[in-house]
């Protein structure tokens, strides 16, 4: 057991700081440490542990949209993979569309082979009245 004026005196004279480690003990500990060292690295520690929650995010897109517009889509879609988010690939339809629903099978098919190397198909293309759905999600890395 070292006095506190004395310990203090060593921790001045190496450049650190004294921190009180467990105040109830009996006599309490004190170690000589860089305290925003200690801080930082307890921030970081319990900034690590904390977990993404995993959010699903949409693109939507139609039979006739440009291959330029899909690509920008797919380029969204690839930065929501790698956050680890999945995404909801929805073709819609409209009017006279719905008449041609192999035109929206084929950009679905396009879009789930730009984003096959970033996520794999969690539900396969489903045809919703009005809509077709694909789920992907992230490839586990």
């Amino acid at each position: 057991m070292i006095p506190t004026e004395e310990a203090l005196s060593k921790a001045k004279e190496a450049g650190f700081d004294l921190v009180e480690v467990a105040g109830d003990a009996k006599p309490p500990v004190c170690r000589i440490m860089d305290f925003g060292k200690f801080n930082y690295d307890k921030k970081k520690r319990q900034t690590k542990n904390k977990s993404h929650q995993t959010k699903l995010k949409e693109i939507r897109v139609r039979p006739k949209t440009g291959e330029h517009d899909i690509g920008f889509k797919v380029k969204k879609a690839i930065g929501f993979l790698e956050h680890n988010d999945k995404v909801q690939v929805t073709v819609l339809f409209r009017g006279r569309e719905n008449a041609h629903i192999d035109e929206g099978r084929k950009v679905m098919d396009y879009i789930i082979e730009l984003l096959s190397e970033h996520g794999k198909v969690e539900s396969n293309p489903s045809q919703q009245p009005r809509r077709m759905v694909c789920t992907i999600a992230p490839n586990k890395s």
